[in-house]
């Protein structure tokens, strides 16, 4: 079936668009009987029903590209206008009235028509032809008093359009303020929805951030299936499961995280050598505990990654696992595989070997304390003498390997991470810029180079696997972009391709500027976003031609495919499955990319509430930040703290404002006053909502300005930005989130 399917769509790509019917097709297939005719429209039907070909004018068929059809994810903002972004192509508009039934998220097929280009701007403008795939299934909503009893009410506001038809369970009894998780059974107006459990009442404690978990399926709970096979799995090391593994137990080895961290999946180990280093990264061997098609794996697949939100952990795998037997715990003996490295004096990994071994950690390192020992803190040093020179090795390695790194290209974005302090209800009582160190930059460079080591290994054997992929940026933003830098004075040359290292030097001569945070988190926006692919396609922010992510297999489930990948073709040399592995690859890389999306989002969508939860109590109030965006309907600023709100364009009092899109400006040309990207400005606090998500500010003072005040208390606000660092994850950069003080069960790393 799937060879009538590529010999199809060969012969569409060849003929004349629009010219073959499906009698065509069967004649040049030489198709005759009546069985091979059964199963050739069955073909058809299938290739329609996912979109491979549509069907045209008389009945002839065109493949997409011959139709102008699309493939992508649709994103919808606050005024009802859909955007479907395309690699390397301008995104395509889509208005309400030609949506179809397509929600944000969903997966569609649009057809595109032209619509204008300019020097710095393109676009296009569509109509959705199906919906491909849901962006989710489910739908949290909250009863509310009506006239004729409770009422269900949907808490994602682009449902509040629909009428809505609940099954509810026989002698259920709703309740006003009552938290439910329906299934969405039809997206028609009514939506149909069937009950599935009451999650609490909207009031409760930590229920703001459980109703967003829901919203994202990520589900806090594990099935008792899988929860028993948790149980089943022995919490101690045999001495048979060590046969076959190198020794590692009289290795100086250490796992260095943050302050909260529970799980620990990496330990780092290294000895000098001559000029150079003998570097050991040693990772939890999850796939030994985790087997193929188990509960524990079809639950860790499901879920595709562990969340992180505000205080609080959604694990990928049972705390059984992820804290215990293969978390590497100080001082007892656990399985892992060992990515060990020959670095020499310039940080170039000269030679690497990676072999299954068992390992005892030494001592559990903090950030915080290592970064206190390079400081010279005498008290910890001597407390932790006995690990102090491999430190200092483990030190001057990781430099050389980043110098390296830098040499050849890797981009460096600084972009600022909140630190969100709560207590023990959930209410925001601090938000900080995160600061990172010395020891956490150190983690960050063995953990990549041992990525790229074990990628290089994969790729070169053609052994079935997962790769972390980032495509390079596309050159009409770069040239927006330019644009942009130009107007800030400082110029950025755009060719044809522009290579990682240009970035990285443009960024590093300009990191003293004023307006560096506002080049640095623009130029974010112009990154690819970095996935998962079966392809080993290069990583460009990066500036590595191979990269896959294996150190961290207790929280993402790409990695842990790696480490089974390894032992199957490399360990054990086991070729009998590959034909169904690399059919696997692509399901675990578009599915494992999707689960990332749906994590970031729902940590986002927490800080953003919260932040603006945070600013409800700080009406009034009056802060200096900067403006990094401006649009016509205002401009939004960053405050020192990472929150961002949004100025209006009506309440700014003093005249008629006109909107430069080409200076990035909104300009009052008779009061000689104009607001730019890279302002330092003074606002006050005017509204925020937790539950738009919504932060607003008037204007006090620009820098160097005159004063000048006009707060708007009804003026409605508009979403708050995602900060800097969504940018990153959105758009490809490989954010070290190790660095974040982690949360009560974890750690996250997205290299």
């Amino acid at each position: 079936m799937e060879n009538y399917k590529t010999k199809v769509l060969e012969l569409i790509e060849n003929a004349k668009r629009g010219t073959l019917d499906r009698n065509d097709l069967m004649k040049k297939l030489n198709i005759t009987g009546a069985a091979e005719t059964a199963e050739f429209d069955k073909v058809l039907d299938e290739m329609e029903e996912e979109m491979l070909i549509i069907r045209a004018k008389g009945n002839c068929y065109m493949n997409r590209e011959q139709y102008g059809l699309e493939i992508g994810i649709i994103k919808i903002n606050r005024k009802g206008i859909g955007y479907v972004d395309r690699p390397g192509k301008p995104s395509v508009m889509v208005i309400s009235a030609r949506m179809k039934d397509a929600l944000d998220g969903d997966l569609v097929a649009v057809h595109v028509e032209p619509r204008y280009s300019s020097r710095f701007f393109d676009s296009a403008s569509g109509t959705v032809v199906k919906v491909l795939k849901r962006a989710k299934s489910t739908l949290i909503g909250t009863y509310i008093n009506t006239p004729n009893g409770p009422k269900l009410w949907p808490d994602d506001e682009k449902f509040r359009g629909y009428s809505v038809s609940m099954k509810e369970p026989e002698g259920f009894t709703p309740l006003p303020g009552m938290k439910v998780l329906a299934e969405i059974n039809s997206f028609n107006n009514p939506l149909e929805l069937t009950f599935v459990k009451m999650i609490g009442f909207k009031d409760d404690p930590g229920m703001d951030l459980l109703s967003i978990l829901y919203d994202h399926d990520i589900d806090p709970e594990f099935p008792a299936e899988v929860m028993k096979e948790a149980e089943s799995i022995p919490q101690e090391v045999s001495e048979e499961e060590k046969e076959g593994r190198t020794d590692l137990t009289g290795d100086i080895t250490v796992t260095i995280d943050g302050d909260d961290s529970k799980d620990f999946d990496d330990a780092v180990s290294v000895q000098k050598n001559g000029e150079g280093w003998i570097l050991k990264v040693s990772i939890a061997d999850v796939s030994h505990y985790v087997t193929e098609n188990s509960p524990l794996d079809q639950e860790a697949f499901k879920r595709g990654t562990s969340n992180y939100i505000i205080d609080k952990v959604v694990p990928m795998l049972p705390q059984l696992l992820s804290n215990g037997i293969c978390s590497l715990n100080p001082h007892v003996i656990r399985l892992t595989n060992t990515c060990e490295m020959d670095v020499d004096a310039n940080g170039y990994v000269t030679d690497a070997r990676i072999y299954p071994s068992f390992m005892r950690s030494t001592e559990r390192m903090t950030y915080k304390n290592v970064n206190r020992i390079y400081d010279g803190d005498e008290e910890l040093r001597k407390q932790y003498a006995h690990i102090v020179e491999m430190l200092e090795d483990l030190r001057d390695c990781a430099d050389a390997i980043r110098r390296k790194r830098v040499a050849e290209g890797a981009i460096d974005f600084e972009s600022d991470e909140p630190k969100i302090i709560v207590d023990e209800t959930g209410r925001p009582l601090d938000i900080q810029a995160r600061e990172s160190g010395h020891g956490e930059k150190i983690i960050e460079d063995c953990m990549i180079a041992a990525n790229v080591a074990v990628a290089s290994l994969m790729n070169r054997s053609d052994f079935p696997c997962v790769y972390r992929i980032h495509d390079e940026p596309n050159v009409k933003k770069l040239t927006q972009y330019a644009h942009m830098a130009y107007m800030l004075g400082h110029p950025f040359n755009v060719k044809n391709a522009v290579s990682p290292k240009e970035i990285q030097r443009y960024l590093s001569a300009n990191e003293d500027a004023p307006e560096y945070q506002v080049l640095s988190s623009q130029m974010l926006r112009c990154m690819a976003k970095a996935v998962y692919s079966d392809k080993c396609l290069g990583h460009f922010g990066l500036a590595e031609q191979e990269y896959l992510h294996f150190t961290s297999p207790i929280r993402r489930y790409p990695d842990l495919i790696v480490h089974r990948m390894l032992r199957r073709y490399y360990f054990e040399n086991d070729f009998t499955h590959r034909n169904g592995d690399e059919e696997k690859m692509r399901l675990y890389a578009e599915h494992s990319s999707e689960r990332e999306r749906a994590a970031d989002d729902a940590e986002y969508e927490c800080e953003d509430m919260k932040k603006a939860e945070y600013m409800t109590e700080r009406i009034g109030q009056i802060f200096t930040g900067t403006i990094t965006s401006v649009k016509n309907f205002g401009f939004y600023v960053t405050l020192p703290n990472t929150i961002e709100g949004l100025v209006r364009v009506e309440s700014l009092y003093d005249g008629y404002y006109r909107y430069d899109e080409a200076r990035m400006s909104l300009i009052n040309e008779r009061a000689h006053i104009a607001y730019r990207v890279g302002d330092t400005i003074t606002i006050r606090v005017v509204s925020a909502s937790k539950e738009a998500r919504l932060v607003e500010f008037g204007v006090i003072r620009q820098s160097g300005g005159k004063v000048k005040e006009k707060v708007e208390t009804g003026t409605k606000g508009r979403k708050t930005r995602s900060r800097s660092a969504r940018k990153a994850e959105q758009f490809g950069y490989e954010r070290n989130t190790r660095t974040r003080g982690r949360k009560k069960n974890g750690k996250s790393k997205k290299r």
